[in-house]
């Protein structure tokens, strides 16, 4: 958050080992869905594809935002003796830079919504028409939501949240339908993972908003930028490592309905 000059050594530490757990979940996410290509269909890899691609622009987005606030936040006072004590100032001229997140928003989210379509291997005119609405949107969310982010007055921080909220509804309600649509078109041992992930969406992404108005639930500068900090990397955690693992479960499923053959391949049978 614009403003926010020292961090505790609480802070610091908390945001610091946030964003490297955020980092490294990311990195080998990526990795196991990449290797995990050929324990499913062909039809289904895209999605594991797309899964592992979203991971991937997420670990070097985290990467870029770990370098920027370990190089932003310098311990500048406090005993040598007792690290506990040492404050973290932003160090003059660098700053740190909170447009790494949305600009891996504006990738991943789109892919986001393009894994999760093709896992139901719907037809590829439903698909398009999907995503030609679905897209556009998630794109309008963030744009909208950045301005507020980057805003010290928490009026101009309302305004933009809120205008932010009306596609963020609107991407939820279609994926939430969607959905719970294809459940009478999933193999019956897909449908409770199907359903599951609906849970899941709504649960992850409802972390977003929350963590976007730690400033104006009247917590200090300090505190409020660490738990946005926390809040965001937990919430992409959840929406892209398990999210993803969560399309590959389903995608197993879905390859050993499609096929006997390939299920015993894999000792399912």
């Amino acid at each position: 958050m614009p403003g926010v000059t020292s961090l505790t050594y609480l802070q610091f530490q908390a945001t610091y080992n946030i964003l490297s757990f955020a980092l490294a979940a990311m990195i080998f996410t990526a990795l196991y869905l990449l290797v995990s290509q050929g324990r499913v269909l062909p039809r289904y890899r895209n999605a594991l594809v797309v899964s592992a691609t979203v991971c991937g622009i997420a670990a070097y987005h985290y990467w870029r935002i770990f370098d920027s606030f370990s190089d932003a936040y310098v311990a500048s006072a406090g005993s040598p003796d007792d690290p506990a004590s040492w404050v973290y100032n932003l160090e003059v001229g660098v700053g740190f830079n909170e447009g790494y997140r949305y600009v891996d928003w504006l990738l991943t989210v789109p892919l986001l919504l393009v894994e999760t379509i093709a896992v139901l291997a719907l037809g590829r005119v439903a698909q398009k028409a999907l995503l030609t609405r679905l897209i556009p949107a998630s794109a309008l969310m963030i744009i909208l939501g950045y301005p507020g982010e980057i805003s010290t007055d928490m009026t101009t921080r309302l305004v933009w949240g809120t205008l932010s909220t009306i596609p963020f509804i609107y991407i939820l309600y279609v994926l939430f339908v969607e959905l719970s649509k294809s459940l009478a078109r999933q193999p019956k041992d897909v449908r409770a993972t199907v359903g599951r992930l609906r849970l899941l969406l709504l649960a992850t992404w409802g972390v977003y908003p929350i963590s976007y108005l730690f400033p104006v639930f009247g917590l200090e500068d300090g505190n409020s930028f660490m738990w946005r900090q926390i809040g965001y990397s937990i919430a992409d955690v959840l929406a892209k490592c398990l999210y993803g693992l969560v399309i590959y479960k389903i995608a197993r499923l879905k390859s050993f309905a499609d096929s006997s053959a390939f299920a015993k391949e894999e000792g399912m049978n």
